[in-house]
């Protein structure tokens, strides 16, 4: 066996074998071959190929044919179908030539590993031709003299080969060149033809697997010819306004050929074409009269020819030419119609009279006026008028009645029947019934079942339902046999609303009406819900009903679906017709949000949002509340105020207590210069053991120095030295030692402001002098709860120069400031005295003991009572008070000391346990 190294020698050298010249310049011979060479096989057939190597591959080396391996298209074929002849031959075979591709080539695997092609053919696979099938001839006429002859076939199945199509004609001792189709394989012309004589015609197919040829054709070229069209049509009007005459030129003369006709025309606009009969235009001719058309309407016409034997082809129809018929009287009156307007007044009419134009094969022509009479059958005789209008409506003012109106249409012709409408003064015949609509092919079919009685015709009114404007009405007439018809125009997705009314020839019936959609849709909008009132349980809603633009078909029912923040969404289904609904059992302060659907036929649509928030109380809680709290006030206040009223007196007490005034006093004992001095040390005491006494003194100062003299101020001055005594020892009654506002002092000097002082607030101390048994009672003051004043005091600097004996005597005293106004009228009596005598003295001082008694005689509320003396000292006060002018004698003796001045008091109700102070 050969070792690798040799094995890559051996291919070497075939490569070189195969590709090394000879000497003549070709390519030297391969190692092998295959057999047959590019064969071109049947498909689904069997194949068998032959791989033969040459005796100058074997020279080299080893190499057999089993080393030979098969490939289609570089895939390996499988060795099952291999087959070793002998050791230079190899085949393969293919029991299915679909499953070969090309390239088929042979190849030698060298020492298991190298391989190498040796050869490759192309094998080509179809199908033989088929019989060609449905071979016709049909010869066209190019001008007047040239004709052209085509013929056309069925070529077959599609053979996956090169496969050539021949026509081939003959006459019986002569046979013409063949026709060779270009680019087409199904049809060939032939431009030389004979006429009048017979051809035998035939289709021959050849390709690598076989030929076929279709079945021969026998004819005669005259038979099987198209002609021209007609040519120079025209159309010219007749004597009758229902003919039109038609003219034309033929292409082919009658020596060569006899020709029939089809004339076809139709109205300008319509889509149908109407043919003459056939027989009316069978034999040959130039012009044809068309009768039965239309007055005054114009007619589409177009023509076209054949053999007259009827051998051969129709020629194309020629070019259209156009004519018009001439005018006729109307052939019928108007359509008419009434609508009666009885708003104004009922006992006149707005009568508006309508009528539709004639259609043209109606009016004949153009309707030049309109003759409308109108004949009032309410009255004998019958009253006549006759209008001219050349529009198609028209309007009258008639009183209600009966009438009859009668239109006429008029041309250059004549005039048409009569249209007769009857206007009756109430519309009592019986109506139709069951009125009803169906949509149908995008018409509008409206039905009825008749009335009982004969029915000369029907109305049927319609008009589109719109919101923004009025409705225009539309009207048709149908025959009275008639249970139904279809309207036409009707938009989609629009109301309409149909009336139908019969009419009979003694009367008219009321109109039934119904609302229709051609089709319908869902609404454009939801509805937009609002709230009319809210409660704590329930809501109000309301809405507007959507436009008829907007609900684009019957709304059958109003959806409203409503729902908290965080809840399920609650759907309740309304009646179309409402536009309110009360939503209840909702929850106390709380947010919904709501919206609405409205739905048709053909869907819904839903609204906007809507948010409102129920009340945290009912109604009538919050008056439930607020009124008893109301009433329970009320009633605690007039409960208070009765309570007041009655007890007025102790309120009175404790919250304005009675201050004595001490101008209105009663002194009790009158003391004209020393208290007299008790002995307590003995045994008869002035008052019971631990009694006390509780004693206001009152100061008076008298500062009106140009009022009085100085004889007549002595007693004063020792009044003043007895305070100033008694202020040593204290800080003075109405001073800062019971707790009092310190007062303002003033001066001799100040006598002139002293009226500028009398509305200062003078405090005063009620003094308690507690004695236990032959004890000496020792000074205690007590402040007092009241703040009124007494009486208005300063102090003086010269008060407090008094001498000793005020103050071992301990005397306390409330100044009361004299230098009031001296226009005051008011003021005490003893201010307004000019002259004091000696024996006046005692009385002047205590006539003005008397005046501040009686303006104190109750001080703090103690309740002290007045004296026995009281009636006689307010007799002497109301003497002084009602303007008396007190003038003493003047008693000439000699003034009394400091010391003999007497002092006074104003001695108050002595309480148990008290004593009076000396």
């Amino acid at each position: 066996m050969f070792s690798r190294w040799n094995w890559v020698a051996c291919g070497f050298y075939l490569v070189l074998n195969i590709c090394s010249p000879e000497a003549s310049g070709g390519l030297v011979q391969s190692c092998g071959y295959i057999i047959p060479e590019s064969p071109v096989l049947a498909l689904g057939s069997n194949f068998t190929a032959l791989c033969i190597l040459n005796d100058s591959c074997l020279d080299f080396g080893n190499i057999y044919a089993s080393q030979i391996i098969w490939k289609i298209k570089n895939r390996l074929v499988p060795k099952e179908q291999y087959r070793e002849i002998n050791r230079t031959v190899s085949s393969v075979t293919f029991n299915d030539t679909s499953s070969l591709a090309t390239p088929l080539t042979c190849n030698i695997l060298a020492d298991g590993q190298i391989e190498q092609n040796i050869y490759g053919i192309t094998v080509t696979v179809g199908l033989a031709p088929e019989k060609p099938k449905n071979l016709s001839c049909i010869v066209h006429q190019v001008s007047r003299f040239t004709y052209v002859m085509t013929c056309t076939w069925n070529p077959g199945r599609h053979t996956f080969l090169d496969t050539q199509f021949r026509l081939r004609y003959s006459w019986p001792e002569e046979v013409f060149p063949d026709c060779i189709p270009k680019d087409v394989n199904n049809s060939c012309t032939i431009t030389d033809i004979q006429f009048f004589v017979n051809t035998e015609i035939w289709v021959e197919a050849t390709n690598a697997l076989g030929k076929a040829e279709s079945d021969p054709l026998v004819v005669d070229p005259i038979d099987i010819v198209k002609p021209l069209s007609p040519q120079n049509v025209s159309v010219s009007s007749g004597v009758l306004p229902t003919v039109l005459k038609l003219s034309w030129e033929n292409w082919i003369s009658d020596a060569v050929m006899t020709l029939k006709f089809n004339i076809r025309y139709r109205i300008v606009g319509d889509a149908i074409w109407i043919e003459v009969p056939s027989e009316d235009t069978a034999s040959p001719r130039t012009s044809f009269s068309v009768q039965g058309l239309r007055p005054y309407t114009e007619y589409v016409f177009s023509i076209r020819c054949m053999k007259e034997d009827g051998m051969g082809y129709w020629s194309d129809w020629s070019e259209e030419k156009t004519g018009i018929t001439t005018e006729d009287q109307p052939s019928k009156g108007p359509p008419i119609w009434r609508i009666i307007d009885k708003s104004h007044s009922p006992a006149s009419w707005t009568v508006h009279l309508l009528w539709k134009a004639l259609k043209p094969f109606e009016a004949n022509g153009v309707i030049l006026q309109y003759e409308v009479t109108i004949r009032d059958k309410s009255s004998l005789p019958s009253l006549v008028k006759k209008y001219n209008v050349t529009s198609t409506n028209h309007t009258l003012q008639l009183p209600e009645g009966t009438y009859e109106v009668t239109l006429i249409a008029r041309n250059s012709v004549g005039a048409s029947p009569p249209s007769v409408l009857l206007i009756p003064a109430s519309n009592s015949k019986a109506p139709v019934k069951n009125l009803r609509t169906l949509p149908k092919h995008d018409k509008l079919w409206v039905g009825w079942t008749a009335p009982n009685s004969y029915v000369l015709k029907y109305v049927i009114e319609w008009c589109l339902v719109s919101s923004s404007s009025d409705c225009i009405i539309e009207w048709q007439i149908a025959l009275g046999d008639v249970q139904g018809i279809d309207l036409k125009g009707i938009k989609p997705f629009r109301c309409y609303l149909i009336t139908v009314y019969p009419l009979y020839t003694d009367g008219q019936g009321s109109g039934q009406s119904v609302k229709a959609y051609l089709k319908q849709d869902r609404p454009s909008k939801g509805p937009t819900v609002q709230t009319k009132k809210v409660g704590k349980a329930e809501a109000v809603l309301t809405w507007n009903h959507l436009s008829v633009e907007e609900q684009n078909g019957f709304i059958r029912n109003y959806t409203i679906l409503y729902k908290t923040i965080d809840g399920n969404e609650t759907v309740v289904t309304v009646d179309p017709s409402k536009t309110e609904y009360t939503l209840s059992s909702l929850t106390s302060d709380t947010l919904y949000t709501v919206r609405m659907m409205a739905s048709t036929d053909n869907g819904s649509r839903t609204g906007p949002d809507f948010t409102f928030t129920t009340q945290k109380f009912g109604k009538g809680e919050i008056e439930a509340i607020v009124v008893p709290v109301c009433l329970a006030f009320l009633l605690i206040v007039l409960l208070g105020v009765l309570f007041c009223f009655n007890k007025r007196d102790l309120i009175k007490k404790h919250i304005w207590p009675i201050v004595p005034d001490p101008s209105k006093s009663n002194i009790a004992q009158w003391s004209p210069q020393v208290p007299a001095k008790h002995n307590f040390n003995s045994k008869d005491q002035m008052y019971p053991e631990g009694s006390f006494t509780d004693v206001s003194i009152v100061e008076i100062e008298a500062d009106d120095k140009k009022s009085f003299s100085e004889q007549d101020l002595k007693p004063f001055d020792l009044l003043k030295k007895e305070k100033s005594t008694s202020e040593g020892h204290s800080s003075g009654i109405g001073g800062s030692s019971c707790m009092s506002s310190p007062r303002q002092s003033v001066s001799d000097s100040d006598e002139g402001e002293t009226t500028q002082n009398t509305s200062s607030t003078v405090q005063y101390s009620t003094v308690v002098l507690n004695g236990y048994r032959d004890q000496t009672p020792v000074q205690v003051f007590s402040r007092s709860e009241s703040t009124q004043p007494l009486l208005d005091s300063e102090e003086r600097p010269e008060d407090h120069a008094g001498g000793a004996d005020s103050t071992a005597h301990r005397q306390q005293y409330f100044r009361q400031n004299g230098g009031q106004d001296e226009t005051n009228t008011d003021r005490p009596c003893f201010e307004r005295t000019k002259q004091i005598t000696h024996a006046n003295e005692r009385d002047l001082v205590g006539f003005v003991q008397l005046q501040i008694s009686g303006q104190s005689s109750q001080p703090l509320g103690l309740g002290m009572e007045k004296n026995t003396q009281e009636a006689d000292l307010s007799n002497a006060l109301q003497i002084c008070t009602e303007g008396q002018t007190v003038r003493p004698e003047t008693v000439e003796e000699n003034p009394l000391s400091v010391d003999e001045m007497p002092k006074s008091y104003l001695p108050q109700t002595v309480r148990q346990g008290g004593y009076m102070p000396q």
